[in-house]
């Protein structure tokens, strides 16, 4: 009878563990709010945006471990050679983080942005997404720093957080050209980079640096607990998460969490994994973009309510149709540019002083 009484025992205890890894149930937080979508109709370029992606997916299809995700990272370091860009692309060097500058014709050096891209923790760099960084240079007027920070599984996922924050405190000083301070900072990325920014804004606030003037956070995961409707119910609408994270999602969710605390030794419903659960108070003037066909849709959705229920000054956009992180697509989606537009719409309303902002503000 005593083994069976310690069964029960480690069953229960398993039970409690993952309900701690699981979190607050934050379904009161599904709502539209008022997030603004634009009507839809595909543009010729969608067909071969399709075409590229499942490019990539076969790339990786019928490989595994190390060899899918050598795969994936070839085929994302080379999303953006067809690229002509309009901006000059120079390596970091010295005492810079790790990662590349891209700077537009004219922009100030005093006028920087932080991109931290996705692929998932485990793969991307600053090459992968200059599709990004070089529009955004342009809309911001800004020297963007294209962050590389270190991967999984080669390094553990707080080495990426870490890298993030360094770059951050170096960015308030430093630009292109050596030290100076910066007159105007935005923080912004996509996806896992989304997340990374999302939690980024959160940390320097909690350590009273001065804030950014604003953040971007593109297609961003704010849940590794995976609980969000859109996780599931939009599997077979998306096109780049489905394939890889959709298989996943036929996990039990108790084995889901163990294996997100095994694999990031954070747990799912941690802020630093999962930003979407941390305090969302007193955060920098933030803009989120997400697709309403995206697995992640909910994700941007929740921390949206969150965030404006606490205060912040969270604005949410929507596209209905697009991929994940379509915005890498551009000049070739009319979308992107559409996306950008509103990028920059955005970014001169918070110099304009029509969003409040908090950089000069102590946290």
């Amino acid at each position: 009878m005593i083994w069976i009484t310690v069964v029960i025992a480690v069953i229960a205890l398993l039970v409690v563990i993952a309900l701690l890894l699981r979190g607050e149930d934050l379904s009161y937080l599904d709502q539209d709010g008022d997030s603004q979508a634009n009507e839809w109709t595909p543009s010729d370029a969608h067909q071969q945006v399709l075409e590229t992606i499942e490019g990539m997916n076969q790339s990786a299809r019928g490989k595994r471990g190390l060899a899918r995700l050598k795969a994936v990272r070839s085929h994302m370091e080379h999303m953006s050679d067809h690229l002509e860009p309009v901006s000059t692309i120079r390596p970091t060097t010295g005492q810079a983080p790790k990662g590349e500058w891209v700077m537009a014709p004219g922009v100030s050096s005093r006028r920087r942005l932080l991109y931290i891209h996705g692929g998932a923790w485990v793969a991307g760099s600053s090459r992968s997404h200059r599709a990004i960084t070089d529009r955004l240079s342009q809309v911001a007027q800004a020297a963007v720093l294209a962050l590389d920070y270190r991967l999984m599984p080669e390094h553990r996922y707080m080495d990426g957080v870490r890298d993030c924050q360094q770059a951050y405190r170096w960015l308030l000083d430093n630009g292109p050209d050596g030290p100076e301070p910066a007159d105007f900072l935005v923080v912004a990325g996509d996806s896992a980079g989304g997340s990374h920014t999302l939690g980024l804004i959160a940390w320097i606030r909690d350590q009273g640096l001065p804030a950014p003037d604003a953040a971007l956070a593109l297609s961003p995961s704010t849940d590794l607990t995976l609980n969000a409707p859109s996780n599931r119910a939009n599997v077979a609408t998306d096109p780049l998460l489905g394939p890889s994270f959709g298989r996943i999602l036929k996990v039990p969710l108790p084995l889901m969490w163990w294996a997100s605390y095994l694999g990031f030794r954070v747990s799912p419903s941690n802020a630093l994994l999962s930003p979407v659960r941390g305090d969302l108070s007193n955060l920098a003037p933030t803009l989120i973009h997400a697709s309403e066909s995206e697995m992640l849709l909910d994700n941007a959705r929740r921390y949206t309510n969150k965030a404006r229920a606490a205060g912040s000054p969270v604005e949410l956009r929507t596209w209905p149709g697009m991929v994940h992180v379509w915005h890498i697509f551009a000049p070739l989606l009319p979308e992107a540019d559409e996306a950008f537009g509103h990028i920059a719409e955005f970014l001169a309303r918070v110099e304009a002083g029509q969003i409040p902002g908090r950089r000069d503000e102590p946290a």
